[in-house]
């Protein structure tokens, strides 16, 4: 199998997997997206949402295909952009800061290294762009039992809103099929990859991955580059004349 990862364009939006193009749990306000779902068309949502992102700051995404057929995709952007940034009980994402927002990967590439390459692609483009660090709002898919009576009731404010889109049993199924559950990354996955809990919660973890630390992508970044022009100077034809 052929397995690509490339970054997200405005032409390419058709490669993106069927659930994200689709999905707007993080770029629409659930309070608005309830409102306006009766006649709001969730593609047409994303792909404005998407052109508007990368026209303004540049390429949000890495998407992977293998064989030509769309895999994964990884979405990030700048949490002022994010709309559901803000809503989080670990909210706001450090100002300096990149929100990864999207990270998945279809059956049957799941359990492959998929996931670990968008990521790598995704650090790869902010190393490139000077951004420090990438930060993360995670899940915790199995929370303990009594977590919830421990917490204040703005939390549980916040976390009725955050879970608010798969509750209306009147949503489509393109709607309803998002959820915490399915459009977020798994806090364990993102810890596996370097990931830090900088904002502790039973629920939804905020971390961080420092892009200077001593982690080594950018440093492998670095070293591929020079890797690549060592190999292009000496693949170089030569010059007429030149002993």
């Amino acid at each position: 199998m052929s397995t690509s990862v490339t970054a997200l364009t405005l032409g390419g939006l058709d490669m993106l997997p069927a659930h994200a193009r689709r999905c707007v749990f993080w770029e629409m306000d659930p309070a608005i997206a309830a409102d306006c779902r009766g006649f709001s068309d969730p593609v047409f949502e994303k792909e404005a949402w998407l052109s508007t992102v990368m026209l303004e700051w540049g390429s949000c995404g890495q998407v992977a295909s293998v064989d030509g057929a769309a895999a994964g995709c990884a979405l990030y952007a700048p949490p002022r952009v994010v709309p559901r940034a803000g809503l989080f009980p670990t909210s706001p994402v450090s100002p300096d800061a990149i929100l990864l927002t999207t990270l998945r990967a279809e059956f049957p590439h799941r359990d492959t290294d998929l996931p670990h390459r968008l990521i790598q692609a995704v650090v790869a483009d902010l190393v490139r762009r000077g951004v420090r660090a990438l930060e993360a709002f995670g899940i915790r898919l199995a929370p303990p039992a009594t977590a919830l009576t421990e917490r204040a009731a703005g939390s549980m404010r916040l976390l009725e809103r955050i879970d608010s889109p798969q509750r209306d049993p009147l949503a489509s199924r393109a709607t309803a099929e998002c959820s915490p559950e399915t459009c977020m990354i798994d806090a364990d996955f993102l810890e596996d990859c370097g990931f830090e809990v900088i904002a502790p919660h039973h629920r939804f973890p905020r971390l961080r991955l420092e892009l200077n630390s001593d982690h080594g992508w950018k440093e492998d970044v670095e070293r591929a580059l020079d890797q690549l022009l060592a190999a292009a100077s000496m693949s170089a034809p030569t010059r007429a004349g030149a002993r």
